[in-house]
């Protein structure tokens, strides 16, 4: 629920031109519980992409993100390693496996409170846009299943249909997310007074500053001090915060022993003669 004494973040919802108003939502954390990548990123596993450290690497990472919120020096390590995983594989194949995740993961962790504003804005004839640091294949199929406008996120080099390792650009993160949502203002015409973004994360700050309607979503604790001093709304779909924290780090470390359990006993079988 919101913060007491803070704003519904749509009370001033209305009406508009669609190239005139736009909402920017991040995904992880915001939209969905967690890194969507990391559920991918188990997917991909089942399916021989990964070894077992690897997987078990992720699973440690999506606790920790899941318990303290982004770091981007651990993302930049997770993205590297999985950059040389994917090299050499095909664009449709890890498409056609994210359809996949999304069904059976991904749809199910969608917060119901950020659908709700997604619904809103998408009523009254806004763009929606998702705005991820995660591979922008990734975001596009979430945003056509959400039924939004479109995504704008990382995006991984390709050739003749096939991964190379190397990114164009760099991360889409921080800085690099507000340059992308002020490129999609330029070209359609949107009007940022007016419109309204959605992130968890302090690294979110950059789109958040440049739109006239911020709101801060399940927010780690940096981002909610600052949205507190510059008084932006907060909106918590996570429950009430306490019982919030135990869940996740009980989910979380749950998880982390579930793979783990499943690397080890792998190992084991494998040294069996």
């Amino acid at each position: 629920m919101p913060d007491q004494n803070t704003p519904d973040a749509t009370d001033d919802l209305a009406p508009a031109g669609k190239s005139q108003v736009a909402a920017f939502f991040d995904v992880d954390n915001t939209i969905i519980r967690g890194a969507s990548a990391f559920h991918l990123a188990v997917g991909l596993y089942r399916r021989g992409f990964f070894r077992k450290w690897d997987i078990l690497t992720f699973a440690i990472h999506q606790s920790r993100y899941l318990m303290f919120g982004e770091n981007k020096a651990q993302i930049d390590e997770v993205r590297s390693r999985a950059l040389e995983i994917m090299a050499g594989h095909s664009v449709a194949e890890v498409t056609a496996i994210a359809e996949d995740v999304y069904d059976e993961v991904l749809c199910l962790r969608i917060f119901p409170g950020t659908q709700k504003l997604l619904d809103e804005h998408i009523a009254a004839g806004h763009q929606v846009w998702l705005v991820t640091a995660t591979p922008v294949e990734i975001g596009e199929l979430i945003a056509r299943r959400l039924g939004v406008t479109g995504a704008i996120g990382t995006v991984a080099e390709h050739q003749n249909g096939f991964y190379t390792g190397r990114l164009v650009g760099d991360m889409l993160h921080g800085k690099a997310k507000a340059s992308a949502v002020q490129a999609i203002a330029d070209r359609d015409g949107i009007d940022l007074s007016r419109s309204y973004a959605y992130g968890d994360s302090a690294h979110d700050v950059p789109i958040l500053s440049k739109v006239g309607n911020p709101c801060a979503i399940n927010p780690d604790a940096r981002l909610r001090r600052h949205a507190r001093d510059v008084g932006w709304p907060i909106r918590e779909f996570r429950g009430k915060r306490r019982a919030a924290r135990r869940g996740v780090n009980a989910a979380s470390f749950a998880g982390l022993v579930w793979v783990a359990s499943l690397v080890v006993r792998a190992i084991r079988r494998g040294a069996r003669p």
